[in-house]
């Protein structure tokens, strides 16, 4: 028997994912559990596995398809269930001219091309002893009726074509018999309704729009010294996020530049700890630990806006995100319940979490539930910048290059380990002065570090 694996939400309200890479091929056997593809949405790449056995019959999308939730991508043929495949090559003339024998006895009856139906046999209109089921009109209404409550038939790129050119698919008419719509069909709905959004414009006005087709766009543009690339995935996941982050909560940032030459030589000391051998010891770990006892110091900045409420959500645990860049784009992975964790937990965990981003590994699961997050903009060499939010959070700290700066210090100007750091917050629940409360912490912790056992 062939079955048809479907494309899952492998996160939480996905509608769409693209498939990147298969890993098997037509004819190739494989077991419940094994990995046949790879696929991004707009929140990671995910491997799937398929949930039986069996032998590959046809992948039905090719690498770089993006494919609605629930359409089919691979068809298998499973081992043992032959004999339920009976009805799926089924002939309307001979089928139809069985159903009388078949009604009477309790069996179900088959819907012409669309196998066994348990549906037609629990129609009100079926019961009793009505001759209904014993012409092949009856059958046929049947199956319309079935099709009818089915959603329009068409292609992902078809539908997409349809979104992009506001065609409701229900509203077209198919021109195959099959009933699937094609960009032919959502065309001529498009014709169809171009009348009538003018109607006051002179007959010959429709002459010029047809002489200026959409396609002959794309070729105008210099494809030596230009290269476009398509904005989807991760990169248009993120692109959206920021843009409706940056124009629905109020931004502010402010700055403080610390010397951090001691929590620099804690890090050293650190390295050769027994009890972090092994472990990603970092300037971000201390950092990161050094926002976590800021937070539980100043509790009211981890929180979240509640539009629809009208509530100012606070939140009792930290799941600290970690901005990290990959190939795909900017993702912001989180550490569940940080602020319970010890140093080498942290560690530990950042450890993880950063190997599984540059891996491009990091699940759906990973990136939802944020509270605060931190950027390390200074490994890029750069100074400090302005982050925008992470949608839901209210506070995100970004960490500039540590450099050798000269700096005051016992009363002499003398070479020291500076940083800058920047946190940006939403105004609505965090004002300036539990803000500004924040960055102090941190900054004075790390100047100090010996603060994060008297303050932890």
């Amino acid at each position: 028997m062939a079955r048809e694996f479907k494309m899952p939400d492998v996160g939480e309200g996905l509608t769409e994912a693209e498939i990147l890479k298969w890993y098997v091929q037509p004819g190739d056997t494989v077991t419940d559990g094994q990995v046949v593809c790879e696929v991004e949405t707009a929140k990671a790449a995910v491997e799937l596995p398929i949930p039986y056995d069996g032998v590959v019959r046809e992948l039905i999308f090719p690498e770089g398809t993006t494919v609605d939730v629930g359409q089919a991508i691979i068809s298998v043929d499973v081992a043992g269930e032959e004999p339920a495949a009976a009805p799926a090559p089924a002939v309307a003339e001979p089928v139809a001219a069985e159903e009388p024998e078949e009604a009477p006895t309790g069996r179900q009856p088959v819907l012409v091309g669309y196998g066994v139906a348990e549906s037609s046999t629990k129609r009100r209109a079926r019961k009793g002893d009505t001759p209904a089921p014993a012409n092949g009109t009856a059958a046929q209404v049947v199956v319309e009726q079935v099709v009818a409550e089915q959603r329009p038939l068409a292609k992902p790129p078809v539908r997409k074509l349809a979104k992009d050119l506001g065609v409701d698919l229900a509203t077209v008419i198919p021109s195959n018999p099959d009933g699937i719509i094609t960009r032919e069909d959502v065309h001529a709905a498009v014709e169809l309704t171009a009348p009538i959004a003018a109607p006051e414009v002179p007959a010959q006005a429709p002459a010029p729009v047809r002489s200026a087709p959409a396609p002959a766009a794309p070729v105008s543009y210099d494809t030596v010294r230009e290269t476009r690339i398509p904005v989807k995935g991760v990169r248009k996941a993120t692109a959206a996020a920021m843009v409706g982050s940056a124009f629905t909560a109020p931004h502010v940032t402010e700055f403080v530049t610390v010397d951090v030459t001691r929590t620099m030589k804690l890090v050293e000391e650190l390295k050769g700890d027994k009890d972090m051998q092994g472990l990603r010891v970092n300037p971000l770990l201390l950092i990161a630990k050094a926002l976590l006892v800021a937070i539980k110091r100043n509790p009211a900045v981890n929180a979240s806006w509640d539009e629809a409420a009208q509530e100012i959500v606070q939140k009792h645990y930290v799941n600290l995100g970690i901005a990290a860049a990959t190939p795909r784009g900017l993702i912001v992975p989180n550490i569940k319940d940080a602020h319970a964790m010890a140093l080498p937990e942290l560690a530990a965990s950042l450890g993880e979490l950063v190997a599984t981003a540059r891996d491009g590994k990091t699940s759906p699961a990973a990136m939802q539930g944020g509270t605060v997050t931190i950027t390390n903009v200074g490994v890029f060499g750069v100074d400090t910048g302005t982050p925008i939010l992470n949608p839901g959070e209210s506070a995100i700290l970004a960490v500039g290059a540590i450099k050798l700066q000269p700096w005051v210090h016992k009363g002499k100007v003398k070479p020291r380990q500076v940083t800058t750091l920047a946190l940006s917050f939403d105004h609505r629940l965090v004002d300036g002065e539990l803000g500004s409360k924040v960055l102090a912490d941190v900054a004075a912790i790390l100047e100090q570090p010996k603060r994060l056992i008297t303050w932890g």
